[in-house]
């Protein structure tokens, strides 16, 4: 049998910030593993308690019932009987070789929490969770604190972070503060069952006012910060954004966007592949003045945009689930942050004296 654990590869050990990507589900794969094939029938239980010698049977009947344990891409009962040739997958809701974290005073701002959740209106600029490069300052770090503070203890071993945004992306998160809401959450954002929208500013004026950008999503073959969109599907994973277009101005468009999948960067790729990078958008080269403009005035009138806007210009702007307890829709949006709104503004007084 062979073995392999996608989520750290070892060119993403490279990356920095980037491990707290705006489209991760909120599960992530522990186990790849192909049964070998002289492989005799054996109940999966017991299978992964042989393999994973460090796991508890009570570990892995719950990853079973909360429907986490794949097995040729369809989930299992714990009495499944492995076979020859099977690819076992093992998702769980924390990542891989997540470090300890630890407790600091960082303010952050509380939209709703109470025994089960905590739902965050993340600042731009905060990375989520320690990961290679950023270690603390981190949300995850401020939440540690956040509980320790206010005597709260929990089931859970690390603090339940259920889903991520980018450093530089602004917006909504939610966060479980035990471990049947964090499964139950999870599964949410892995069946995509979620409601989120976000905000994002695209350079150029779009052609339709409503579009849906398909192509798989995989990591750039020479840049391997970027991810790149292969249409043929020869690479990556598919990948469909919708979007549709709030406000334009005329060099730059206002668009509202909704995640059919959630991959690594999706609304970053997709945009840059059909033209249209997001505004400031360093890594994806965003951040350089649209072509075929040569007005010295219009120069640096964006230079002036990228001083109150100094990140790329994507904003988590709703969100909605089943909560874990009470079974109710919840709904929470979060107003387009200061730096987006002083652009939206400069762009609209730039046009209109122009």
């Amino acid at each position: 049998m062979s073995e392999k654990e996608d989520f750290l590869e070892e060119d993403l050990l490279l990356e920095d910030e980037n491990s707290n990507d705006e489209e991760n589900s909120g599960l992530f794969e522990h186990l790849n593993i192909t049964v070998d094939k002289k492989q005799e029938p054996l109940r999966i239980d017991k299978f992964l308690l042989i393999y994973r010698q460090n796991s508890s049977r009570n570990k892995i009947s719950q990853t079973c019932r909360a429907g986490n344990i794949i097995v040729n891409g369809n989930p299992v009962k714990q009495n499944y009987r492995v076979k020859p040739g099977d690819e076992i997958s093992v998702l769980l809701t924390h990542p891989p070789r997540e470090n300890v974290i630890i407790p600091e005073d960082i303010p952050f701002k509380i939209v709703y929490e109470d025994d089960d959740v905590l739902v965050v209106d993340k600042e731009p600029g905060m990375v989520v969770h320690p990961g290679f490069g950023n270690w603390q300052g981190t949300l995850v770090n401020a939440v540690a604190f956040h509980f320790q503070k206010n005597g709260f203890t929990s089931d859970l071993d690390r603090v339940g972070l259920v889903h991520r945004i980018d450093k530089d992306t602004s917006g909504l998160i939610v966060l479980a503060k035990n471990e049947y809401a964090l499964s139950f959450l999870a599964k949410q954002f892995f069946d995509r069952k979620t409601k989120r929208l976000y905000w994002a500013f695209v350079w150029g004026n779009l052609e339709n006012d409503e579009g849906t950008i398909r192509g798989h999503i995989g990591r750039h073959q020479k840049n391997r910060m970027q991810m790149a969109v292969y249409e043929d599907g020869s690479q990556g994973k598919h990948a469909v954004t919708h979007y549709k277009v709030l406000e334009r101005f005329k060099y730059m468009t206002w668009v509202e966007c909704k995640l059919e999948t959630g991959r690594t960067h999706q609304i970053r790729a997709h945009f840059k592949h059909i033209g249209h990078t997001l505004f400031n958008d360093e890594r994806y080269e965003g951040h350089q003045i649209l072509r075929g403009v040569n007005l010295p005035k219009y120069k640096q009138f964006v230079k002036n945009v990228f001083e109150v806007l100094p990140r790329h210009a994507l904003h988590a702007h709703t969100l909605g689930f089943i909560h874990p307890t009470t079974k109710k829709e919840m709904y929470f949006e979060s107003p387009m942050p200061k730096d987006m709104q002083d652009a939206v503004e400069k762009w609209r007084n730039y046009l209109q004296n122009s």
